[in-house]
């Protein structure tokens, strides 16, 4: 008996809140072109490493913001 091979399909991921940011800073990095054609998975680790890094950053800065702007 043969077994049918099943396709993998790729569905569309829904959006997170996060995102918006994550690909502006991917845009601004100049890795838009390539999270269009080959998706998330087709950056590298440090591609990925450096996103979630300046997302770090900026998190941290508006955090301190807010802090700033309630004192």
């Amino acid at each position: 008996m043969a077994s049918a091979a099943k396709s993998k399909e790729k569905k569309p991921k829904k959006k997170k809140p996060g995102d918006g940011l994550k690909y502006e800073i991917a845009r601004e990095l100049g890795l838009g072109e390539k999270v269009d054609s080959e998706g998330w998975g087709g950056l590298t680790a440090a591609e990925t490493g450096r996103i979630g890094g300046i997302i770090t950053t900026r998190k941290r800065a508006q955090k301190e913001q807010e802090m700033q702007k309630n004192a």
